[in-house]
């Protein structure tokens, strides 16, 4: 500050200001940057959560993980490809062919 208003009191207090605005501005930028950070890990414990599985806890039942609910997933299509595939007899792919074999008659022969 090269200006001087002539009275010490006015420049301290001018100077005084200026460092206390410096200060909170900051303390603002610092405070928003915190919240940010402090959001985007509370996002992140929540996916490592989800993906992990919780255990459960008095009064709260635990949840699967992903890969627990995946492997759910794999083993409920393995269970509807055995019955929508001609097998051994026992699915209802089977079932339904015996009924139309009956109802209808053997299929023709296929051409050589």
């Amino acid at each position: 500050m090269s200006e001087s208003t002539g009275v010490p009191a006015v420049d301290s207090l001018v100077v005084w200001s200026l460092a206390a605005v410096a200060i909170c501005a900051g303390l603002g930028l610092l405070w928003r940057l915190v919240r940010g950070v402090r959001r985007i890990a509370t996002r992140v414990d929540d996916f490592v959560d989800d993906w992990q599985g919780t255990p459960p806890r008095p009064g709260v039942p635990g949840r699967a993980g992903v890969m627990e609910r995946l492997d759910g997933i794999e083993a409920r299509v393995t269970r509807i490809e055995h019955e929508v595939r001609p097998n051994s007899g026992l699915s209802m792919r089977d079932a339904v062919d015996r009924v139309d074999v009956a109802l209808n008659g053997p299929p023709p022969a296929a051409p050589p």
